[in-house]
């Protein structure tokens, strides 16, 4: 019983998130996500006491997925840049494919809107940016005028603008793609040798091939 709950409870999160992320949050009622999800009302009830409830447990299933991404960036075996870089790519995706992610996005956006309290955001990407920036400085990785707390603040603004513009543009379609420009600016000015082309490629390759951020 307890497992058939917890699928229920994960179909009805995927169904309300995906029109959530179509529709937002004042265009979708429970009754769309009754006929969307193919469960009554009453069992939507169930397991989620309101709009508000269910709205509340996407943007925290999205918060609830990036400590283990962090932490496999945060293993030992590459530069940190590279760790940095590599884990922004694998972030890029999940905005790009993970349905529970894209609508925790545009949920927490929409905050205002919604009759309960939501998880602070950003305040874990920015303390995460700051470590991989200090191990950095601690290997001779960054450049000595870069300052690791103010920078990672940058860069978390300019990571997120950049999923806004996408998002708005070509619904995140070449957010990879964009993102590699992002990275070629940004490396010139945080490495203490500039040579964005030689990180991005690794962290290319280690993608093709599905290698973990911290194996060797």
């Amino acid at each position: 019983m307890q497992i058939r709950a917890k699928t229920t409870r994960r179909s009805l999160l995927e169904a309300a998130a995906t029109l959530f992320d179509e529709r937002g949050y004042a265009g979708t009622s429970i009754s769309d996500i009754s006929a969307h999800s193919g469960r009554t009302s009453g069992a939507i009830y169930f397991h989620y006491a309101s709009k508000e409830k269910l709205a509340l447990a996407i943007v925290e299933e999205h918060f609830a997925t990036w400590p283990h991404l962090i932490s496999r960036h945060r293993q030992p075996g590459l530069p940190a840049l590279d760790k940095l870089v590599g884990l922004s790519f694998e972030v890029a995706r999940a905005f790009r494919d993970d349905i529970v992610v894209r609508a925790g996005a545009r949920l927490w956006s929409e905050r205002k809107a919604i009759d309960t309290p939501l998880p602070a955001p950003f305040l874990g990407w920015i303390e995460a940016v700051t470590q991989l920036l200090e191990e950095a400085a601690g290997n001779g990785e960054l450049a000595t005028d870069v300052p690791p707390a103010a920078t990672a603040h940058g860069i978390v603004c300019a990571f997120f603008g950049l999923h806004t513009v996408s998002d708005a543009l070509d619904g995140r379609r070449h957010i990879e793609e964009h993102l590699d420009d992002l990275w070629q600016l940004l490396l010139r000015g945080l490495q203490a040798e500039p040579d964005p082309a030689t990180v991005l490629a690794r962290v290319r390759r280690r993608m093709r091939d599905g290698t973990a951020a911290g194996t060797a």
